[in-house]
């Protein structure tokens, strides 16, 4: 099986080129129109930088989707549908897969908290299956040279969650001039950064609260940093199914759409019975 290779290869240029670009918090969601058709099974996607008071969230649902929420600064709270409540700090991360339905809550713990959340499409064979979540903190992550492995694999690195997913999720922190080589797995055409801090040049110019998708290949992408940056790094092989979507929810159909939001109803019910909603 081929992996990610992260090595120092600055000569290189592979030939990939932008083909989208966008900016704000919200990077994209999924309508017709919209980047989550161009880079599925990625979603949606939120690189935030904000105060605690903008990061609460109440108890509320999903279905069919896997989230990731990594945490950069400052720290945010969660609690799970069973009522476990805890913690992730700095450079910690959770997965939560919804499956066929869940509820969850929580947000920042107090003051700046920056990091990203994004969704993943689940396969069918994944998209009702029981919820699961876990959470690692900073420690757990394993490196490979500047980037920290969330999913995937690069050199002897490996991420904690999902490794039967064809996905590779990085974060990568570059200080200023040096350069970094990507060559995805094979199969996983579908790329993107999001640039949380600094200006990278790949080779056109990328910056911060940027978000570029490149084209469809399997090639291998140098990024060289003009300033101490840091930014996400997202490839897979392409979703190839339907996006079938509700207001918390997507499935790769519309009759596993209703599945997951009666399920997603009915949870709400016993919520509400028993006094947490």
């Amino acid at each position: 099986m081929s992996h990610a290779r992260a090595l120092q290869h600055p000569a290189d240029r592979s030939g990939r080129t932008i083909t989208h670009r966008s900016r704000g918090s919200h990077f994209w969601y999924i309508r017709p129109d919209d980047l989550g058709q161009v880079v599925k099974p990625f979603v949606y996607f939120d690189l935030f930088d904000k105060d605690g008071p903008e990061m609460m969230f109440g108890l509320h649902p999903h279905s069919g989707i896997a989230t990731v929420t990594h945490v950069f600064e400052g720290a945010i709270d969660y609690i799970d549908p069973d009522g476990t409540s805890g913690t992730v700090l700095p450079g910690g991360v959770e997965w939560m897969m919804a499956g066929k339905g869940m509820w969850h809550g929580g947000g920042a713990v107090e003051g700046r908290v920056a990091g990203f959340q994004l969704w993943i499409a689940m396969p069918p064979e994944r998209e009702l299956a029981p919820y699961e979540s876990s959470y690692w903190q900073a420690e757990d992550i394993e490196t490979d040279g500047p980037a920290r492995v969330l999913m995937g694999q690069s050199g002897a690195a490996r991420g904690k969650f999902a490794s039967e997913l064809p996905i590779t999720l990085l974060t990568v922190k570059l200080a200023a001039g040096k350069s970094w080589y990507f060559a995805p797995p094979t199969g996983q055409e579908v790329l993107w950064i999001g640039v949380s801090k600094g200006a990278l040049s790949v080779p056109d110019r990328v910056v911060t609260g940027e978000l570029v998708v490149f084209n469809r290949s399997e090639g291998g992408v140098t990024f060289k940093a003009e300033t101490d940056t840091l930014f996400v790094l997202g490839a897979s092989t392409l979703h190839d199914h339907e996006l079938a979507i509700g207001h918390y929810s997507v499935h790769t159909s519309r009759s596993a759409l209703i599945e997951g939001e009666r399920h997603i109803q009915e949870l709400g019910t016993e919520l509400r019975r028993n006094g947490r909603l």
